[in-house]
């Protein structure tokens, strides 16, 4: 099992500082692939770290089936988009270096046959293996990154713009990666994605959800069936999914839009009391 509940969250860096995230509500069923979207510093990665338990809420919870998140486990495998590989370890390593923490009981051949059969899985020869991160290009270190976080077998995935340094043909083939191992595991993953590309989550995602600017809150959530889910040849096709993804971008402009006149309006009064005050001493 592995649904999400999200319940009253709200963060902040620094006690009674500057809220980032406010009044988060949401749960999220077991084998979901969640896109995360949002304007750039809206508090999509801060929303992955507290629910891979980097950071902890200042008010409300998260729970797993239950149960409140608490120190990063195993049981959540972790994407980047720098990698977060060991660069004195070969890109096997890293790999076996996961396994050995998440089955500590097996021994090292099973184990170093499993990391190889994820680096073949992920569409890399199995030469990569004994290859340091230096060695390999930027798509072959991320198709390493995600073989680690498969390889483990979490129920819960945390991939935080992953693909965002790479090249547009690098990514199409990382995301058709990710949608297919999803996709053929019987017992699925619940996954957050989190994107700033409209199209990349309707590729990818059963589910959107789109935060608004900070302090950030779910603006707009969508869940689309797989009956509608679009194939990169057909997205462009579907009406269905068309209609959808003018409704993401309208609904992220128009946050952006009216998050802009509030600050303009808050300056302006702002202004307006810094004159009347000092025309009281004229």
């Amino acid at each position: 099992m592995s649904g999400i509940q999200i319940k009253d969250l709200s963060f902040a860096y620094e006690a009674g500082g500057k809220l980032i995230l406010k009044d988060i509500n949401t749960e999220i069923g077991e084998g979901e692939f969640v896109c995360i979207l949002g304007q750039s510093g809206c508090g999509k990665s801060t929303l992955l770290r507290l629910l891979a338990g980097l950071e902890t809420a200042t008010t409300g919870e998260i729970l797993s089936d239950g149960v409140a998140i608490g120190e990063p486990s195993l049981n959540k495998g972790v994407v980047f988009q720098d990698y977060g590989l060991f660069p004195w370890m070969s890109a096997g390593e890293n790999i076996l270096l996961a396994l050995k923490q998440r089955y500590p009981k097996r021994d090292k051949k099973e184990l170093k046959e499993i990391a190889v059969n994820m680096i073949k899985a992920v569409g890399l020869d199995e030469s990569i293996y004994k290859k340091l991160p230096k060695e390999l290009s930027g798509g072959m270190k991320q198709r390493c990154a995600i073989a680690q976080a498969f390889s483990i077998d979490p129920p819960i995935l945390l991939m935080d713009e992953p693909f965002g340094a790479l090249d547009a043909v690098t990514r199409a083939r990382l995301q058709d990666l990710v949608r297919e191992l999803w996709t053929r595991d019987e017992k699925k993953k619940t996954v957050f994605f989190v994107t700033h590309d409209v199209d990349e989550a309707l590729l990818l995602a059963n589910r959107i959800l789109v935060l608004g600017q900070s302090p950030s809150h779910i603006i707009y959530d969508v869940k689309i069936t797989e009956e509608l889910h679009p194939t990169r040849d057909t997205l462009f096709e579907n009406i269905d999914m068309m209609k959808l993804r003018i409704t993401l971008i309208n609904q992220i402009n128009k946050d952006v839009t009216t998050h802009s006149l509030k600050w303009k309006a808050m300056q302006i009064v702002g202004l307006i009391c810094d004159i009347y005050r000092q025309a009281r001493y004229i």
